[in-house]
Protein backbone atom coordinates (compact mmCIF):
# COMPACT_ATOMS: atom_id res chain seq x y z
CA UNK A 1 0.00 0.00 0.00
CA UNK A 2 2.85 2.34 0.59
CA UNK A 3 4.11 2.20 -3.18
CA UNK A 4 0.93 3.43 -5.03
CA UNK A 5 0.39 6.50 -2.58
CA UNK A 6 3.98 7.39 -3.19
CA UNK A 7 2.97 6.42 -7.30
CA UNK A 8 -0.03 8.62 -6.80
CA UNK A 9 1.75 11.26 -4.85
CA UNK A 10 4.79 11.62 -7.88
CA UNK A 11 1.84 12.12 -10.50
CA UNK A 12 0.05 13.96 -8.79
CA UNK A 13 3.44 16.69 -8.41
CA UNK A 14 4.08 16.01 -12.10
CA UNK A 15 0.69 16.72 -13.61
CA UNK A 16 0.78 20.18 -11.16
CA UNK A 17 4.38 20.85 -12.33
CA UNK A 18 3.08 20.13 -15.78
CA UNK A 19 0.12 22.63 -15.53
CA UNK A 20 2.37 25.24 -14.05
CA UNK A 21 4.74 24.65 -16.70
CA UNK A 22 1.74 25.06 -19.98
CA UNK A 23 0.07 27.97 -17.86
CA UNK A 24 3.32 30.06 -17.89
CA UNK A 25 4.04 28.79 -21.71
CA UNK A 26 0.92 29.74 -23.10
CA UNK A 27 1.05 33.39 -21.14
CA UNK A 28 4.37 33.88 -22.55
CA UNK A 29 3.11 33.35 -25.88
CA UNK A 30 0.36 35.41 -25.74
CA UNK A 31 2.53 38.35 -24.80
CA UNK A 32 4.59 37.62 -27.35
CA UNK A 33 2.49 37.39 -30.06
CA UNK A 34 -0.45 39.42 -29.65
CA UNK A 35 0.57 43.06 -30.77
CA UNK A 36 -0.27 45.94 -28.71
CA UNK A 37 -3.24 47.87 -29.99
CA UNK A 38 -2.52 50.45 -32.35
CA UNK A 39 -5.12 52.91 -31.09
CA UNK A 40 -3.26 52.88 -27.28
CA UNK A 41 -0.88 56.05 -26.80
CA UNK A 42 1.96 56.54 -24.20
CA UNK A 43 0.71 57.35 -20.95
CA UNK A 44 3.86 59.97 -20.42
CA UNK A 45 5.14 61.34 -23.70
CA UNK A 46 8.95 61.42 -24.41
CA UNK A 47 10.82 64.62 -23.23
CA UNK A 48 11.60 67.23 -26.03
CA UNK A 49 14.35 66.82 -28.77
CA UNK A 50 14.68 70.75 -29.12
CA UNK A 51 18.27 71.71 -28.66
CA UNK A 52 18.70 74.18 -26.18
CA UNK A 53 19.43 77.89 -26.94
CA UNK A 54 21.65 79.05 -24.12
CA UNK A 55 21.66 82.68 -26.05
CA UNK A 56 18.11 82.88 -25.37
CA UNK A 57 19.85 83.58 -21.94
CA UNK A 58 21.64 86.95 -23.17
CA UNK A 59 19.07 87.67 -26.07
CA UNK A 60 15.86 86.32 -24.34
CA UNK A 61 12.84 86.78 -26.98
CA UNK A 62 8.98 87.67 -25.91
CA UNK A 63 8.03 83.85 -25.49
CA UNK A 64 10.86 83.08 -23.29
CA UNK A 65 10.90 83.56 -19.81
CA UNK A 66 14.58 83.46 -17.75
CA UNK A 67 15.57 83.79 -14.32
CA UNK A 68 16.06 87.23 -15.74
CA UNK A 69 12.82 88.30 -16.50
CA UNK A 70 10.49 90.05 -14.51
CA UNK A 71 6.61 91.34 -15.39
CA UNK A 72 6.29 94.68 -13.35
CA UNK A 73 2.13 93.87 -13.25
CA UNK A 74 1.79 90.47 -12.14
CA UNK A 75 3.79 86.82 -11.47
CA UNK A 76 6.15 85.82 -13.77
CA UNK A 77 5.24 81.76 -14.85
CA UNK A 78 6.65 79.76 -14.42
CA UNK A 79 8.11 80.96 -10.89
CA UNK A 80 10.99 79.38 -10.15
CA UNK A 81 13.16 81.88 -8.03
CA UNK A 82 12.35 80.13 -4.53
CA UNK A 83 13.69 77.12 -5.67
CA UNK A 84 16.52 78.32 -7.46
CA UNK A 85 17.36 80.31 -3.95
CA UNK A 86 16.61 77.15 -1.88
CA UNK A 87 18.47 75.28 -4.44
CA UNK A 88 21.84 72.92 -3.05
CA UNK A 89 24.49 75.64 -2.71
CA UNK A 90 23.56 77.23 -5.76
CA UNK A 91 23.04 74.43 -8.08
CA UNK A 92 20.22 76.26 -10.33
CA UNK A 93 21.66 78.49 -12.46
CA UNK A 94 19.27 80.15 -14.76
CA UNK A 95 16.29 78.12 -16.88
CA UNK A 96 14.49 79.05 -19.84
CA UNK A 97 10.86 78.41 -19.77
CA UNK A 98 9.14 77.91 -23.57
CA UNK A 99 5.15 78.36 -23.73
CA UNK A 100 3.35 75.66 -25.44
CA UNK A 101 3.77 75.73 -29.23
CA UNK A 102 1.76 74.01 -31.94
CA UNK A 103 4.20 71.05 -31.77
CA UNK A 104 5.68 71.11 -28.25
CA UNK A 105 4.07 71.32 -24.83
CA UNK A 106 5.31 73.81 -22.40
CA UNK A 107 8.59 73.35 -21.14
CA UNK A 108 11.75 74.60 -19.12
CA UNK A 109 15.32 73.82 -19.85
CA UNK A 110 17.23 74.28 -16.33
CA UNK A 111 20.97 74.82 -16.34
CA UNK A 112 23.02 73.79 -13.55
CA UNK A 113 26.49 74.53 -12.50
CA UNK A 114 28.17 71.28 -13.51
CA UNK A 115 30.42 71.01 -10.98
CA UNK A 116 28.03 70.67 -8.09
CA UNK A 117 25.77 68.47 -10.13
CA UNK A 118 29.16 66.17 -10.47
CA UNK A 119 28.97 66.38 -6.48
CA UNK A 120 25.59 65.33 -5.87
CA UNK A 121 24.44 61.22 -5.69
CA UNK A 122 21.98 59.77 -8.10
CA UNK A 123 19.37 60.94 -5.02
CA UNK A 124 20.23 64.21 -4.58
CA UNK A 125 20.07 64.86 -8.18
CA UNK A 126 16.28 62.81 -8.58
CA UNK A 127 15.35 64.82 -5.35
CA UNK A 128 16.29 68.45 -7.25
CA UNK A 129 14.92 67.15 -10.42
CA UNK A 130 11.66 66.11 -8.66
CA UNK A 131 11.15 69.80 -6.64
CA UNK A 132 11.77 71.54 -9.88
CA UNK A 133 9.49 69.49 -12.11
CA UNK A 134 6.59 69.64 -9.28
CA UNK A 135 7.21 73.38 -9.16
CA UNK A 136 7.28 73.44 -12.89
CA UNK A 137 4.57 70.64 -13.40
CA UNK A 138 2.18 73.22 -11.06
CA UNK A 139 2.43 75.44 -14.35
CA UNK A 140 1.71 73.28 -16.56
CA UNK A 141 5.61 72.86 -17.95
CA UNK A 142 7.81 69.66 -18.48
CA UNK A 143 11.31 70.14 -17.10
CA UNK A 144 14.76 69.44 -18.83
CA UNK A 145 17.93 69.98 -17.10
CA UNK A 146 20.97 70.38 -18.87
CA UNK A 147 24.89 71.87 -18.10
CA UNK A 148 26.49 74.98 -19.48
CA UNK A 149 28.20 72.03 -22.50
CA UNK A 150 24.22 71.63 -23.60
CA UNK A 151 24.66 68.23 -22.15
CA UNK A 152 21.26 66.67 -21.04
CA UNK A 153 20.99 65.44 -17.63
CA UNK A 154 17.27 64.60 -16.78
CA UNK A 155 13.91 65.05 -17.53
CA UNK A 156 10.70 65.32 -15.76
CA UNK A 157 7.43 65.19 -18.28
CA UNK A 158 4.59 64.79 -17.85
CA UNK A 159 1.15 63.56 -19.38
CA UNK A 160 -0.73 66.68 -18.43
CA UNK A 161 -4.11 65.22 -20.38
CA UNK A 162 -4.63 62.83 -17.03
CA UNK A 163 -5.83 64.12 -14.18
CA UNK A 164 -3.90 63.88 -11.78
CA UNK A 165 -1.29 64.28 -14.26
CA UNK A 166 1.10 61.42 -14.82
CA UNK A 167 5.32 62.12 -14.77
CA UNK A 168 8.36 60.34 -15.32
CA UNK A 169 11.57 61.32 -14.64
CA UNK A 170 14.74 60.06 -16.20
CA UNK A 171 17.86 60.93 -15.65
CA UNK A 172 21.09 60.37 -17.36
CA UNK A 173 24.85 59.53 -15.65
CA UNK A 174 28.39 59.38 -17.02
CA UNK A 175 30.21 56.42 -15.61
CA UNK A 176 34.09 56.91 -14.72
CA UNK A 177 35.26 56.57 -18.52
CA UNK A 178 32.64 59.20 -19.41
CA UNK A 179 29.83 57.13 -21.51
CA UNK A 180 26.14 58.24 -20.89
CA UNK A 181 23.43 56.28 -19.87
CA UNK A 182 19.75 56.72 -19.25
CA UNK A 183 18.03 55.57 -16.28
Amino acid sequence: MYIPKLCDRLWLWRSDRQTSFLLLLTISLTTLLVPPSLAQTPLIPSPSSAPLELDLLTKPKDYVITANTIHPERLTVPSLWWAQQNSEKKLLDNWIAYPTSGKEPARVDLIVNQQIWSLLEYVERYDFVNRLGSAARNFGYNVRVFNYQKEPLATYTCNFNTSPALCSIQTTIKNKIGLQRSL
